[in-house]
């Protein structure tokens, strides 16, 4: 069974920054991902990173954000610039099911943490 937990998430004004981690003990596959659920709407798919080094992230956060990885510790994190009040909500770290990601895919995933809460202020 994976286990992921979050941490990192915090209150902040427009503008700032944070860093979200996840440790993920028993799980070092294919790709790891980032979603958030603002109050009162359905999760949404943030970010994602492969094995191989490369990227996908959603609109909204295209050039704000990062996702890496550490393989060494299996940690992955979220790098958050120019935070905006639209990107409050619980933040959770994921891990796929499957075996294989394939690009942009958000279906693959099916571990999850149980989140972090990040509250961006104006």
């Amino acid at each position: 069974q994976v286990e992921l937990v979050e941490s990192g998430g915090a209150s902040v004004q427009a503008g700032g920054s944070l860093r979200l981690s996840c440790v993920a003990d028993r799980y070092s596959g294919a790709c790891m991902g980032w979603y958030r659920q603002a109050p009162g709407k359905e999760r949404e798919g943030v970010a994602i990173i492969y094995k191989d080094g490369s990227t996908y992230y959603t609109n909204s956060v295209k050039g704000r954000f990062t996702i890496s990885r550490d393989y060494e510790t299996n940690t992955a994190y979220l790098q958050m610039d120019s935070l905006k009040p639209e990107d409050t909500g619980v933040y959770y770290c994921a891990a796929p099911y499957v075996e294989y990601c394939y690009y942009s895919d958000f279906a693959v995933f099916g571990y999850w943490g149980r989140g972090t809460q990040v509250t961006v202020s104006s």
